[in-house]
């Protein structure tokens, strides 16, 4: 007769674990770590410090000094009812020469007639007008490299962004406007700067 089979009970389905690495999830998921080890493994490219450095101070800052001027600075000079080159001079007892990147005359451009009288100042002949070659016209990032490739400027701002990111590079002053005056932080000789 029939041979009888006997059912089977609570047999379920193999079904592949969510850790299988046949999966795709999983298989980004390694990729990515082993992108992520590799790059630990890099050797990690660390900046050499300038020679002319004594600690935290830039002794190759001596007179004439150049000054690199963010757009706001000269806006907040004009309201202050500032000279320029004169309020150097008297927070420096040096002299000081203005330097415009194109960013920042780019931007005074871009910002129309009501900053007419702050683009006729930066194309003062006395201030030297400097070349960018990099794209955009963002004058913070400009004026920020600059002043970590050369380390010869004085970065001149007013914007406290800027200002906190150039105090996390050793050796270069921060000029700004207190009191309806210029004042210099971290100089050696602290010639303009408030008292502490």
């Amino acid at each position: 007769g029939k041979q009888k089979k006997t059912r089977k009970f609570a047999v379920a389905k193999k079904i592949i674990s969510k850790n299988d690495s046949r999966l795709k999830d999983n298989q980004k998921k390694a990729e990515e770590a082993e992108k992520k080890k590799a790059e630990e493994e890099k050797p990690k490219h660390v900046e050499q410090t300038p020679s002319a450095l004594w600690f935290k101070y830039n002794t190759a800052l001596g007179p004439p000094y150049h000054v690199l001027i963010d757009t706001n600075f000269i806006n907040f000079s004009i309201k202050n009812k500032l000279e320029m080159c004169r309020s150097m001079m008297d927070c420096l007892y040096a002299k000081a020469t203005p330097c415009v990147t194109d960013c920042v005359m780019a931007e005074l451009e871009k910002l129309g007639s009501k900053y007419r009288v702050a683009l006729r100042l930066a194309k003062d002949p006395r201030f030297i007008r400097l070349p960018c070659t990099h794209s955009g016209t963002y004058a913070d990032d400009c004026i920020f490299n600059r002043a970590c490739q050369h380390r010869c400027y004085i970065v001149a701002t007013c914007d406290k962004d800027l200002r906190r990111r150039v105090r996390k590079v050793p050796g270069v002053p921060i000029m700004y406007i207190s009191g309806r005056k210029y004042t210099i932080e971290r100089m050696p000789e602290a010639l303009g700067a408030p008292r502490t």
